[in-house]
């Protein structure tokens, strides 16, 4: 508006402008080209040039990440870059042994970049919510946890592709409710009880995954192997965490929730050798998607 105009108009050499949360503007998001134009119009009559240091955001089709570009001579930031270089390491000659680390909830938020990384890694090592789908396709009841059925197919059809390249926890930590205080049992992850959920991997899983990673050369790890918020199941990110941060090599975590734990377990951060800022971005850039933010300014 008016201020915004004004404000940038008086900007001397050295000062800097912070404007409101674009993502107030329901222009910011929308899919309408002709709306975020709108907005992308009066940002870029604000300045002169566009550098994109938000990669945590490059794979959205924003008004201020995609269409400002379009309006301005452009540049990728200095973090952006450092993000690309990193990622670029582990698609193009990974060092080998190169290992994966995948948790999260859902195998259908992760079915893209696992089909992605299959093919050029050494092991996949698959915790969090998505270990009972995985189990359920071996044919193993998985009680209350979580599961979504219409994965299980595919699921099925990865572990038959490939073999003893994706390793599944041995054993998992069951509570009959899903809070802290609630009692907690280590099983194995074959037998998990009818009327109990698991949420966490358990100790012998951590042993299985850090053995796994002790000889890596490259490390990939994204999303917790349990619920990490809650105490009684932050045993097996914790575990895996440190294997992760540990070995000889390069050590990537993929932003998100897997960041976010690193730093409320209080690991070391100085222990990785890469903490991405976009969880999603990283994702989908290693699935091999086109990322508009960084399509846009490929020119």
């Amino acid at each position: 508006g008016p201020d915004a105009t004004a404000k940038a108009a008086a900007l001397a050499d050295g000062d800097v402008l912070m404007l409101e949360n674009v993502r107030f503007e329901a222009a910011e998001t929308s899919k309408d080209d002709a709306v975020r134009g709108e907005l992308a119009d009066r940002l870029a009559g604000l300045a002169e040039l566009y550098v994109d240091d938000a990669f945590g955001a490059v794979h959205r089709k924003h008004a201020s990440v995609f269409d400002v570009a379009e309006r301005l001579p452009h540049a990728a930031g200095r973090l952006v870059a450092r993000e690309l270089e990193v990622l670029t390491r582990l698609t193009e000659n990974p060092e080998r042994p190169y290992v994966v680390v995948l948790g999260g909830s859902k195998v259908s938020d992760k079915l893209g970049v696992i089909e992605a990384l299959l093919p050029k890694v050494d092991r996949l090592l698959i915790g969090g919510g998505m270990t009972y789908t995985f189990l359920a396709a071996q044919g193993h009841e998985v009680g209350t946890s979580l599961l979504e059925a219409d994965q299980v197919d595919s699921c099925r059809r990865l572990l038959a592709e490939a073999g003893d390249r994706i390793v599944l926890p041995v054993d998992v930590v069951c509570t009959p409710e899903f809070n802290a205080e609630a009692p907690t049992t280590v099983v194995p992850a074959t037998g998990i009880p009818a009327d109990q959920m698991s949420l966490d991997i358990g100790p012998e899983s951590v042993q299985l995954f850090a053995e796994a990673l002790a000889g890596a050369h490259t490390v990939f790890w994204n999303g917790p192997m349990g619920v990490f918020e809650l105490a009684p199941f932050q045993g097996g990110t914790r575990g895996v965490a440190q294997a992760v941060g540990a070995i000889d090599g390069l050590s990537v975590v993929g932003g998100g929730d897997s960041a976010a734990s690193v730093r409320r377990l209080g690991l070391d951060e100085a222990a990785y050798g890469h903490i991405s800022t976009g969880g999603g971005a990283s994702l989908e850039y290693l699935e091999g998607r086109e990322l508009p933010g960084l399509a846009v300014l490929a020119d």
